[in-house]
C-alpha cells in the first residue's frame, strides 16, 4: 500500500514538475550560463519539498477556501511573469555568441537567489499544482499513504531538478552559437507570457 502511494506520488509529481514552466526555464538558462547552478537547484528542491509537504498537511484546502488570496497571488504572479517575458524578448534580439564557461557573471548570487525564489513562489501555478492538486490527492491516501505519496512527489522533484540543472552542461556546445540563445530566449519569453495569460483563463 505504501509503495503504491510512493509510486503514485512520483508519477503525478513528476508529470507536473517536468511540464515547461517559469521555474524550469530560469533554471535551464542559469545552468547553460553556468551561473550559481547549485544554488538554483537547491532553491527549486527546497521550495517544492516545502510546498508538497504543506499541501499534504492541509494547506491546499485553506487556499481553496480563500479565493481572494488566490486572486492577488495571480495578479502578482502574472505581473512578474509578463515583465520577465519582456526581458527575455529583449535578450532574444541582442543575444550573441560567447563561451558560457568563461563569461564573467552579469548578476550577483543575491540577484539569482531573489529571481529563483520569485519563479518558485510567485507563480500561482506552483500552488495549484504542488499544494492544491498534489495535496488533495495525497490527502486521500489511506493510513500513512499521504506521507508516502508526498515522499514520492518530493523524490520526483529532486531527481528532475538535479537532472535539469546538471544535465544542461551537455548542451553548452550548442549555445556557443547566437541563434541558439535567441531561440531559447524567445521561447522563454513566449512561455512566460502564456503562463501569465493562463492564470486568468
Amino acid at each position: 500500500m505504501e509503495l503504491g502511494a510512493l509510486l503514485k506520488g512520483m508519477g503525478l509529481g513528476g508529470g507536473l514538475i517536468i511540464a515547461i514552466g517559469s521555474q524550469n526555464a530560469y533554471l535551464l538558462r542559469q545552468a547553460l550560463k553556468q551561473e550559481y547552478v547549485y544554488t538554483c537547484i537547491a532553491i527549486c528542491i527546497a521550495c517544492d519539498v516545502l510546498l508538497i509537504g504543506a499541501g499534504v498537511a492541509g494547506m491546499g484546502e485553506i487556499i481553496n477556501n480563500a479565493p481572494g488570496l488566490l486572486f492577488w497571488i495571480k495578479i502578482a504572479g502574472a505581473a512578474f511573469l509578463f515583465c520577465y517575458g519582456v526581458r527575455a524578448a529583449r535578450s532574444a534580439f541582442k543575444s550573441s555568441s560567447f563561451d558560457v564557461t568563461q563569461q564573467p557573471s552579469a548578476v550577483s548570487r543575491r540577484q539569482v537567489i531573489a529571481a529563483m525564489l520569485a519563479f518558485s513562489l510567485l507563480n500561482p501555478h506552483v500552488y495549484l499544482d504542488t499544494v492544491v492538486l498534489l495535496g488533495s490527492i495525497g490527502g486521500q491516501q489511506p493510513g500513512a499513504g499521504p506521507w508516502y505519496f508526498a515522499a514520492g512527489a518530493m523524490l520526483a522533484s529532486i531527481i528532475w531538478f538535479l537532472s535539469l540543472g546538471l544535465g544542461a552542461r551537455y548542451l553548452i556546445p550548442v549555445f556557443t552559437r547566437p541563434t541558439a540563445w535567441r531561440v531559447l530566449d524567445g521561447a522563454i519569453a513566449v512561455v512566460m507570457w502564456l503562463l501569465a495569460l493562463s492564470l486568468f483563463w
